[in-house]
């Protein structure tokens, strides 16, 4: 790269106006692409774009920490955005009200193994204490999975590529589990994909209907406010 280009780079950095086009151009060849593949589950749309850029990155030369300053902005929504999920909530009311009792008695188990058992082989693998706090919160929405890392000493790059990979592994697993086990039920399918792969699941869950994106939206928000309560609580206790 030529020392006209790094300056005109250098320029171009100080907004955070790259940033942000660089992440919707991606997100939207995400889009394209997986509408050209015939919207597999296996590779979400997000998953697509945050590949391209972190290659447009690489290629660029730009620094990570370069990126998310500019890219900051866009965070920004993140929490609008989950709050606007209690519009199909409010929706699909009738039918949580009638299923509130399996959903209390199943949260808090799942939310519990969703975050240790990625701790536990972190632990047994030799994981310093910063991954295994990157990944505690891998199954809790971006906006509240922040702080919660902040809070117990993690590193946010690291936690955001595990919350990558965890909505998309949870989104194949429960495609495939449904399958295997013949469940068709749009309320189980949502909610177990709310709980296990956060706002990548959702999407996936509004894919399959209103009722399933409802009850992920559901999934997600629970899973999100028991972590946030819990998980600083239990850090504190084991003394981590």
């Amino acid at each position: 790269m030529t020392s006209a280009l790094i300056e005109l780079r250098e320029h171009l950095l100080a907004t955070p106006l790259p940033a942000i086009a660089l992440t919707l151009a991606a997100y939207l060849a995400g889009m394209r692409l997986f509408q050209r593949l015939g919207r597999p589950s296996w590779c979400p749309p997000v998953l697509i774009g945050a590949l391209l850029t972190a290659s447009a990155l690489w290629l660029l030369a730009i620094d990570y920490v370069d990126y998310r300053r500019g890219a900051g902005w866009l965070m920004l929504l993140l929490g609008p955005a989950t709050v606007a999920l209690g519009v199909p909530l409010y929706q699909q009311l009738p039918h949580i009200r009638a299923l509130w009792r399996p959903i209390l008695i199943s949260l808090p188990p799942a939310a519990l193994l969703a975050a240790l058992y990625a701790v536990a082989l972190a632990w047994a693998m030799g994981a310093s204490h910063e991954v295994m706090a990157s990944l505690a919160p891998k199954s809790v929405t971006a906006p509240i999975a922040i702080g919660i890392t902040e809070q117990l000493g993690g590193s946010i790059p690291l936690m955001m590529g595990g919350l990558l990979i965890t909505g998309v592994m949870a989104t194949i697993c429960v495609d495939l589990l449904a399958r295997r086990f013949k469940i068709d039920d749009p309320r189980v399918l949502g909610f177990a994909l709310g709980v296990n792969g956060h706002a990548i699941g959702t999407v996936r869950a509004f894919e399959l209907g209103p009722a399933a994106g409802a009850f992920a939206s559901l999934g997600m928000s629970l899973t999100g406010i028991l972590s946030a309560l819990l998980l600083p609580l239990a850090w504190r206790w084991f003394g981590l």
